[in-house]
């Protein structure tokens, strides 16, 4: 969950599941990367953007929290670190949030909820 004071950043899906619904950037670790190294590339990947990875948000592991196969996903609240906000064929929209918006994809809810309380206790 990429953080800018009290707001954070979304990607509009680009391809299904959940094609046209608004997101957290993320993917999956590729052979021989770190969680935290997923986590940095994806959200370059679909954002443009390098972050600096803060603190875990937590763990989600819910059978059916994607309609594809069984997925754990580690949310990490970050930080923007360089680069340049840009769209791309996986994310053709990006935006700052302050609330989630009521069409979110997979769980991503739920992270964002976790993750705001997260924000609230640093700032």
């Amino acid at each position: 969950m990429i953080c800018r004071g009290r707001e954070f950043l979304l990607i509009r899906r680009g391809k299904p599941p959940y094609r046209g619904y608004w997101a957290l950037p993320g993917g999956h670790v590729k052979y021989g990367e770190t969680v935290e190294e997923a986590a940095a590339r994806e959200a370059e990947e679909e954002t443009g953007l390098k972050v600096r990875l803060k603190e875990i948000i937590g763990v989600y592991s819910k059978p059916d929290r994607d309609p594809r196969y069984h997925v754990v996903s580690i949310a990490f609240l970050a930080e923007v670190a360089g680069g340049a906000q840009t769209e791309t064929e996986e994310a053709p929209e990006l935006r700052w949030f302050r609330e989630p918006p009521s069409k979110m994809a997979f769980d991503h809810a739920d992270i964002v909820r976790d993750g705001l309380m997260k924000l609230e206790q640093r700032l």
